[in-house]
C-alpha cells in the first residue's frame, strides 16, 4: 500500500497506474483486508481507552465489551467492504 501511495503521488501517470490496478478484485480484497484489520484495531483501542477510565474492568464488563467490539467491528468491516467494492 505504501508503494501504491508513493507511485500515485509521484506523477499523473503513476496515479493512473495505481487506479488501473486497484480495479482488480485481488487488489480490492487486499485493501479490504488491510482496512478491516485497521478498523478492528481502532475499535479495540477505543475499548482499551474506555477501560483505562475504569469502565468495564470486571469480568462481566470485559465479556460485554468483547461482544460489543465484535459487533461494531463487523458492522464497520461490512461497510468498508461496500465502500471498496
Amino acid at each position: 500500500m505504501l508503494y501504491a501511495l508513493s507511485n500515485s503521488l509521484g506523477s499523473e501517470e503513476g496515479f493512473g497506474e495505481v487506479k488501473a490496478y486497484m480495479t482488480s478484485p485481488l487488489a480490492k480484497f487486499v485493501a479490504w483486508g488491510l482496512l478491516s484489520a485497521l478498523l478492528y484495531h481502532l475499535v479495540a483501542g477505543v475499548r482499551h481507552l474506555i477501560m483505562d477510565m475504569g469502565v468495564g474492568e470486571t469480568l462481566e464488563g470485559g465479556r460485554l465489551g468483547s461482544k460489543i467490539i465484535i459487533a461494531v467491528s463487523v458492522v464497520l468491516i461490512v461497510l468498508a467492504g461496500v465502500w471498496i467494492w
